[in-house]
């Protein structure tokens, strides 16, 4: 799978971009809010790379941000909602914007973005109200949302905790309220994963 891709700039749309790697050509399908941040043509970029297999196809999105691709990552999963239509909503709002919106359950500015009527809005409050906490590294606190103190480290390994008990089967909220629940400073990736199966919710 191809994560990340770092290369030369050579062809720039605000949909797409292509990236000349080591003379291979990857065009990158990416939001607004990245297209705002690349670099001109002819420098180097780097992009954090999602890639989606499908029968006829290999697409790659791309992100200038961990927290853009945590989001797309997570709008894929609800129902209804494919890639272009999570492009779409990268493209419209802010993470922390649309983390907000999610949190108040404002569909009313969600169906402001391309596509997303009001039934989607309503699937995405249901879906992602506590899956979207997990992206801005925060966790709820007698109805309080605090910021986690882990630092880039911690985050990156509270991340890959998440994504293991993910693939164990457990669903995003009930995967982040293991780990957040289960976390002890210090203890490695492994370690912390057990804790977090171990966790009594």
């Amino acid at each position: 799978m191809i994560a990340r891709l770092r290369g030369q700039l050579i062809e720039k749309l605000p949909s797409w971009v292509v990236l000349d790697v080591a003379g291979v050509g990857y065009q990158v399908e990416v939001p607004l809010s990245t297209f705002e941040v690349l670099p001109a043509l002819g420098e180097q970029s780097s992009l954090l790379i999602e890639m989606l297999v499908r029968e006829d196809a290999m697409l790659l999105y791309g992100f200038a941000t961990e927290k853009e691709k945590s989001l797309f990552r997570l709008l894929v999963k609800v129902n209804g909602i494919g890639p272009k239509l999570a492009l779409a909503v990268l493209s419209s709002l802010s993470v922390d914007a649309f983390v907000q919106a999610v949190r108040e359950k404002n569909t009313a500015l969600l169906t402001k973005i391309p596509g997303v009527g009001k039934k989607t809005a309503e699937r995405m409050v249901l879906e992602l109200a506590t899956a979207v906490d997990s992206i801005v590294g925060t966790f709820v606190l007698n109805g309080a949302v605090a910021p986690l103190s882990l630092n880039n480290a911690d985050s990156m390994m509270r991340q890959q905790a998440i994504q293991a008990l993910e693939a164990l089967g457990y669903k995003n909220a009930e995967a982040t309220q293991r780990v957040d629940k289960a976390w002890q400073d210090n203890a490695v990736l492994s370690d912390q994963i057990k804790y977090a199966l171990q966790v009594t919710l």
